[in-house]
């Protein structure tokens, strides 16, 4: 299995030109083996340390000068929201490098620091701020299922434009049947449940959400009760694929809504769930404005929910959001490993009538309206209904056909122009 392929195809040239790369995204993703894995094809074979060494997270917070002093460049530092004091003192050297480059040695300046976090935390803004013009961003998610699938030819792939010609075109993975399917929800996609087969998924999860709190609960967040944060976690996974409503669930766990907020800020900053934003234009006063809210896994998601066994998970209430997530995962990861911020690509619809379209996917001028379905055999005309009204407010920009993606065998017209697709064409 190539890990994270597509990303070391698509940014290693960024990798060579901007001085300092930053690497986000969950924990046990694999950004520290990224790291090692392409490490070989970097220039100036870089040392890399970790912050999860108490001593040289004491080093780094206590003297961070004389840390980097000691270290030097090009250096991989791991787990650095451990020690965020470092980018000021990362900015000058980066500084002086570029005008010794200018006025000395006339050459172009390379990456000096790689660095690897488990956090989009507060101090991201400082990042964005001290090193603008200076820094690459980058997410690594858990693996897609074409990784899963393991052929090399699957690995470098465009996103997942629902657009009709290009998806008839596309290569696809592998087709599963529903419960093969499930089966692959509910074992989730962090590497190690794939690098070691022998894992038990339930015991895997477990020991996630216990180093999750301890390492990153604990050491980074204000979290106070940690028994009702594990509660609203639970509560956020059985409402995957819904909308965040901040009073709903600060009921169910018996916090106040403030605390809702602040702790969705938590999850959503250490990678746990992706907000999207509701699709609206200026003309437009019908959407909601609440985010839908997706685990970025759906093993995790299953574990918190509650749910063990696929076959029962297949056949639960539950079955419909997961899958939803699920789908949605894979769309946001094929973004993701193309190297693009997913933020201004992937929204979703619903007007105050309750008409609702899944995910909008916008491509420069054009919207593409996608519906999910569990289904396997080919949706009814029904699950294509909400394509017209929302054509009629997306503003100035094309509405495209629509697509609903689901799990019949073959691509198959639905309704007018609108197709079902295979969820493995994503």
């Amino acid at each position: 299995m190539e890990y994270k392929h597509r990303i070391l195809e698509n940014t290693m040239q960024d990798f060579k030109n901007s001085p300092v790369i930053l690497l986000s995204g969950p924990r046990q993703v694999g950004k520290s083996t990224f790291l090692n894995y392409i490490s070989r094809n970097l220039p100036g074979n870089p040392r890399a340390v970790t912050l999860d060494d108490i001593a040289l997270r004491m080093q780094a917070n206590e003297d961070p000068e004389a840390f980097l002093d000691a270290l030097g460049t090009p250096l991989i530092i791991d787990e650095f929201q451990y020690a965020p004091n470092l980018l000021s003192y990362i900015k000058m050297r980066v500084d002086q490098t570029r005008n010794d480059a200018l006025f000395k040695t006339h050459k172009q300046v390379q990456t000096l620091y790689y660095l690897t976090g488990s956090q989009i935390f507060e101090t991201m803004k400082d990042v964005s701020e001290s090193l603008a013009g200076r820094i690459s961003l980058y997410n690594l998610y858990t693996f897609s299922a074409r990784e899963i699938d393991g052929r090399k030819k699957l690995l470098v792939q465009t996103p997942f434009i629902p657009d009709h010609k290009l998806i008839k075109e596309r290569e696809h993975s592998k087709h599963l049947d529903s419960l093969d399917i499930f089966k692959q929800i509910i074992r989730g996609s962090y590497p190690e449940l794939y690098i070691n087969k022998n894992i038990k998924t339930e015991q895997f999860y477990s020991d996630y959400v216990k180093t999750y709190i301890e390492r990153d609960i604990r050491s980074i967040a204000s979290v106070k009760n940690e028994i009702k944060f594990v509660r609203f976690l639970s509560c956020l996974a059985a409402r995957t694929g819904q909308e965040f409503n901040a009073s709903s669930i600060a009921s169910d766990v018996q916090i106040d809504s403030k605390t809702a907020d602040e702790w969705l800020s938590v999850v959503k900053n250490t990678h746990l769930v992706y907000l999207v934003q509701p699709y609206s234009n200026n003309a437009n006063s019908r959407a909601v404005k609440r985010p839908k809210i997706y685990f970025t896994d759906t093993g995790l998601a299953s574990y918190l929910a509650g749910y063990s066994g696929s076959e029962l998970l297949h056949n639960s209430a539950y079955s419909g959001a997961i899958f939803e997530t699920y789908v949605f995962d894979e769309i946001l990861k094929s973004f993701v490993n193309n190297g693009i911020d997913p933020r201004d690509k992937i929204y979703y619809y619903r007007n105050y009538d309750q008409k609702e379209i899944d995910l909008i996917i916008r491509d420069e001028d054009k919207l593409y309206p996608i519906e999910i379905k569990k289904t396997s055999t080919t949706p009814s005309r029904d699950a294509a209904k909400n394509f017209a009204s929302f054509s009629k407010e997306a503003g100035e920009r094309k509405v495209m056909p629509g697509t609903i993606v689901c799990n019949t065998k073959t691509i198959v017209p639905v309704a007018g122009d609108v197709i079902a697709i295979p969820v493995e064409y994503i």
